[in-house]
């Protein structure tokens, strides 16, 4: 007999990648949502939230991380004894303090897919797992659900300061650089006139943009986003201001600071030559 699966949020991309994975499994899928159309041929659509989960061993949570705390509230107590309740959100303070408090009938498994709804299959991609009452049960449920990822496992706190980085400065960075090359209104100028660098950058972030807004500005309102925040714009401003000021060999020692530190974890070389590959398939691909 199949196993079954409730995704609440079934109608987002995330919600909509999952209830195709678990469907794929042979899982019987559930799926619900207040705000979008659930769809797919082999997705049992419901229009209770309540009633979506009360027959399900496992109930995913594909919900904007704002509302996932009170989701988890209205529903655990209606699930069965020994099911799971599965948390996939981008950040797990409140989160988890919120699985911790459920009956102690519900398995809770909290867990950060670090992919998005383009990635062909599960296989190789990294999931973190943080732990919220039995660390290591929970990461068997998840490593049998999700089969053939890579595992992380951080605590909650630990985890939400390298999002900040991971998720949080890559979008708030590429956010503003999308607004400002929006505004340009000779682009096609620009975009001939351009390299290897631009091109890729041009490239994340209109990829970024293809996002919610509702996640983008969730995942840069990480409350510790506010330290690496800071500190990118304080480097910022200093680089800017020694440069208008002439101040060369302040910015040299920056640069030279900078490599020294990257190349301790990183071949910089082997990099370029990534990003020129990368560029260059991008480029055969417009031919």
């Amino acid at each position: 007999m199949a196993k079954k699966i409730t995704i609440i949020g079934a109608g987002g991309k995330m919600g909509q990648w999952f209830a195709k994975y678990f469907s794929e499994k042979g899982f019987e899928v559930t799926g619900y949502d207040s705000e979008s159309p659930v769809s797919g041929k082999k997705i049992i659509k419901s229009d209770s939230l309540v009633g979506s989960i009360l027959k399900a061993e496992y109930v995913m949570l594909a919900t904007p991380t704002r509302r996932t705390p009170e989701v988890i509230r209205l529903i655990a107590k209606e699930m069965k004894r020994g099911t799971y309740l599965i948390d996939i959100s981008s950040e797990k303070s409140k989160t988890v303090s919120s699985l911790s408090k459920m009956p102690s009938k519900i398995n809770p498994i909290c867990v950060h897919p670090m992919f998005g709804p383009g990635a062909k299959k599960l296989k190789g991609q990294n999931i973190i797992s943080i732990p919220v009452k039995d660390a290591k049960k929970e990461l068997t449920v998840a490593k049998n659900l999700f089969e053939g990822a890579n595992f992380v496992t951080i605590d909650a706190i630990e985890h939400d300061k390298k999002i900040a980085v991971i998720l949080g400065l890559t979008h708030l960075v590429n956010l503003v650089f999308a607004s400002i090359v929006s505004k340009d209104d000779k682009i096609a100028l620009t975009e001939k006139m351009s390299g290897t660098t631009f091109t890729a950058q041009k490239i994340l972030a209109e990829s970024i943009m293809t996002e919610s807004p509702d996640l983008i500005e969730t995942i840069i309102a990480n409350p510790e986003i506010r330290r690496v925040g800071e500190e990118f714009w304080k480097d910022f401003g200093r680089l800017l201001t020694s440069v208008q000021e002439a101040k060369t060999e302040e910015v040299i020692k920056y640069i030279t600071g900078c490599q020294e530190r990257l190349r301790e974890n990183t071949n910089l070389e082997e990099s370029y030559k990534k990003l020129t590959k990368m560029v260059n398939a991008v480029e055969k691909k417009k031919k």
